[in-house]
């Protein structure tokens, strides 16, 4: 099958002088993001070749925790859900949600 459209996401990096993350932007045009600013990002690319995960974990140095612990719980909910969606495996998705639960209530996220 022909390729009809290329999109492109792209994330730019400001760093200091220990090379820490001071700023750090996205850009995903197709979805309207132009140059957004964010405290942080997680990817993870599947190798199909080695059967590995490759991650870029990155957060500004002014990222205040509080925060990131939200980012995290966030990113624990998003996960369950997609592995929902992309196993259908309703059993481990519901067990991985309480954890999520679990985690919040023990950060105090939940008011």
């Amino acid at each position: 099958m022909a390729v009809v459209h290329r999109s492109k996401i792209e994330f730019e990096v400001e760093l200091d002088e220990n090379k820490v993350p001071e700023k750090m932007y996205w850009n995903a045009i197709d979805g309207g993001v132009k140059k957004d600013e964010t405290k942080a990002f997680m990817i993870s690319v599947w190798d199909a070749e080695k059967k590995d995960t490759l991650r870029i974990d990155l957060w500004t140095k002014d990222m205040p925790v509080d925060e990131m612990k939200q980012f995290f719980h966030q990113t624990l909910v998003s996960m369950s859900q997609t592995f929902e969606r992309a196993t259908n495996d309703q059993k481990m998705s519901a067990t991985m949600m309480d954890f999520c639960d679990y985690f919040a209530e023990k950060l105090e996220l939940k008011k």
